[in-house]
């Protein structure tokens, strides 16, 4: 049994519903800033004509408590091009913050602690028992592979998105019986 708190974002009722049976992919992001409150200032910032913004469905903090942002019979916008067929799980953790596109800073160092990926994979028993259908995990690093100029040098290039990163214990994090690993 997980204990999850509910705390939808503002523009939860504007997202597109789904069925369930279409959710066959869980995506593992960090959030790449510094605490739980900023990744929530973050996600409820209004970024489309939709009214919608960026952000997971779920989000984990460091102590291991688990949030639900949105819904997951919504579609959240987290990952480009499998937004509709896919959940996404975000682990507060600092990843390059706040230098995400420098070319010195592209190292990703803090680990992720014992208790926020016990959560995490509580969440995904929790996740592969509502929706039968799920079948596959990645990162967001997997699936999104573009590159972007870096900031302190346009001539050099950086990926656009780096996370979950390399702290993190894909071994530990999740069964590989029940969900396979999908590379984009």
């Amino acid at each position: 049994m997980i204990d999850i708190l509910h705390a939808p974002l503002p523009y939860e009722g504007l997202l597109p519903t789904r069925d369930a049976d279409g959710i066959d992919l869980v995506v593992i992001h960090c959030t790449e800033l510094p605490d739980l409150a900023m990744a929530r200032e973050y996600g409820e910032r209004v970024l489309y004509e939709s009214g919608g913004g960026a952000s997971g469905h779920y989000y984990i903090d460091r102590d291991g408590s688990v949030l639900c942002y949105v819904d997951p019979l919504r579609v959240a916008n987290h990952t480009r091009g499998y937004n509709p067929r896919s959940i996404g799980i975000e682990l507060v953790n600092t990843g390059r913050y706040p230098d995400w596109f420098h070319s010195a800073r592209q190292v990703m160092t803090e680990p992720y602690p014992p208790r926020q990926i016990d959560a995490l994979r509580a969440l995904l028993d929790h996740l592969t028992g509502r929706f039968p259908s799920l079948r596959h995990i990645a990162g967001h690093e997997d699936l999104d592979t573009a590159m972007v100029p870096a900031s302190d040098d346009p001539e050099n290039e950086v990926p656009r998105k780096r996370d979950p990163g390399p702290q993190f214990p894909w071994a530990r994090a999740y069964d590989a019986g029940r969900l396979g690993r999908l590379a984009g």
